[in-house]
């Protein structure tokens, strides 16, 4: 008796997966709208940009703070 019971709720289980991945694959290939290569790499240019200022930000305010630092540090 128990073991119908955990083969049944295996079973469906499976089921439920099968139809999660059924569902999912017809909603990416139905249902999403892709960019276009040419969306993306504007995408990826606006990316690479806001990535290098925010990198300068962070490497000038690593130098004002050690600029700071051993100005502190030299009084002693």
């Amino acid at each position: 008796m128990f073991g119908a019971k955990r083969y049944n709720r295996k079973k469906l289980l499976n089921m439920k997966f099968v139809n999660n991945l059924k569902e999912s694959y017809t909603e990416l290939v139905h249902k999403v709208s892709w960019p276009t290569r040419k969306e993306l790499s504007k995408s990826a240019v606006l990316v690479l940009i806001a990535s290098i200022i925010l990198a300068l930000i962070v490497w000038l305010m690593d130098f004002g703070f050690e600029w700071i630092m051993t100005k502190i540090y030299g009084l002693f």
